[in-house]
């Protein structure tokens, strides 16, 4: 197998990795890590490297079209499937942990609480 992305290609494809790891972060909502958009960006590229040069990498620049210096544009746009499922799994596994976790106002003492002073 021969990897063929350039600088240009590889270049696209962080732009598209930082664009899906922002709308991660946006549509993840609170409740779950400010480290979302890592997730799902370093998700997104590492899959979109594969897809583009594990699974098309057989394929000339005449077979896939548009081809930004080595990487399949619209092969690589198959890795919003997969990245999805993995931002969605680390959501709800973050969400789950916060829930389950005490907080500090159920494991302090009657005496620790503050009082109102009505």
């Amino acid at each position: 197998m021969e990897w063929d992305l350039g600088f240009t290609g590889v270049g696209v494809l962080i732009g598209m990795s930082l664009g899906f790891g922002l709308l991660a972060q946006l549509l993840a909502g609170r409740g779950t890590t400010r480290w979302m958009w890592l997730i799902g960006a370093g998700t997104f590229f590492v899959i979109g490297l594969l897809i583009s040069e594990v699974g098309f990498g057989w394929a000339t620049e005449k077979d896939l079209q548009p081809n930004y210096d080595g990487l399949s544009f619209d092969e690589t746009l198959l890795a919003i499937f997969p990245s999805v499922g993995v931002v969605i799994a680390a959501r709800w596994m973050i969400r789950r942990r916060n829930r389950d976790a005490p907080s500090d106002s159920r494991t302090a003492s009657p005496a620790a609480r503050p009082t109102s002073l009505h």
